[in-house]
């Protein structure tokens, strides 16, 4: 499947995701930038990440004081060409990882710990 492909299909299972959570969780997301990504780009612009992340929060935790800082602002990144790696370049399983990932991933701007978030059944 191509970028643009990946890109439509992330987009409309993001919207969804968000659609589906719970009022108030929703709400409080509205401050997370939710960014589709590719980490090959990423490590084309010198990025220092790992070369099998799916997602990744950075930023402040929804429960840390706000901050004017750039670098403190929330952010999900999602990055498609692993998760479409990931999943074996399957379009279902594509997409069951784009909503799994990003709520992973918000679990970490709520301040969830990798261990809170498996429990959870996010990983």
């Amino acid at each position: 499947m191509d970028a643009l492909h990946l890109e439509t299909v992330a987009k409309s299972v993001i919207e969804q995701t968000m659609l589906r959570l719970p009022e108030n969780i929703r709400f409080a997301t509205e401050a997370c930038a939710i960014e589709i990504a590719y980490i090959k780009e990423c490590h084309t612009s010198g990025e220092a990440l790992e070369s099998d992340l799916l997602g990744l929060f950075e930023g402040r935790c929804h429960s840390d004081a706000e901050s004017e800082h750039v670098d403190d602002l929330p952010r999900v990144r999602l990055f498609l060409d692993n998760i479409w790696d990931y999943a074996e370049h399957d379009r279902t399983l594509f997409s069951d990882e784009v909503r799994l990932t990003l709520l992973h991933e918000l679990g970490h701007y709520f301040g969830l710990n990798e261990s809170q978030v498996e429990a959870l059944g996010l990983a």
